[in-house]
């Protein structure tokens, strides 16, 4: 091999490397790091806020904070909007903590499951995939127009509107919709 020949090989081999690790997607106009934890991560997206005051509220910070692996299912601000007016005042109140801590731990996979995996569980079971989460919820994945959605335990459909934000200690799907227990 002359060195032309070696070089343009070796540009080829960087930029297939380049294209297979792809950068973190912004999250609420954030970058976010995959050294840093899922906390760490979601203080610093303006889309999160009252994600983040819930699950301080909730006394849930150690633990995500901890080492996992989580997969998070992450609403954002519009998301929690979406609730019956009052709804959130509420649950932000010291008297609510153990309902709250249930709705955000419903939130939580005890796993790394990245979107091709889910994706390929949803596929693998006839196009819907059940999903047993932290707080003891059940839930269903499905797939539809090739956007990943999660089904609550009350019927609510969650779109995920960023997936795979990689973290330290997991991934967070970013979510369109507060995804609920059954009644």
């Amino acid at each position: 091999m002359n060195i032309k020949t070696t070089a343009i090989a070796l540009a080829g081999t960087v930029a297939l490397a380049t294209a297979a690790w792809a950068a973190n997607p912004m999250v609420g106009g954030a970058p976010m790091y995959e050294s840093k934890n899922i906390v760490e991560n979601a203080v610093n997206s303006k889309d999160h806020t009252t994600l983040v005051a819930a699950v301080k509220a909730a006394g849930l910070v150690e633990t995500l904070q901890g080492e996992g692996p989580f997969t998070v299912f992450a609403p954002t601000n519009a998301a929690f909007e979406k609730l019956p007016d009052g709804t959130v005042d509420t649950l932000l109140k010291p008297e609510n903590k153990d309902q709250l801590a249930k709705i955000l731990t419903c939130h939580v996979v005890a796993a790394n499951a990245m979107s091709d995996a889910i994706e390929k569980m949803v596929a693998d079971d006839g196009g819907m995939h059940p999903v047993k989460t932290v707080g003891g919820c059940e839930f269903t994945a499905m797939e539809k127009d090739g956007k990943l959605m999660i089904k609550d335990g009350q019927g609510n459909v969650a779109t995920v509107t960023t997936a795979d934000v990689r973290q330290s200690n997991g991934v967070i799907h970013v979510i369109d919709t507060v995804l609920l227990p059954a009644s």
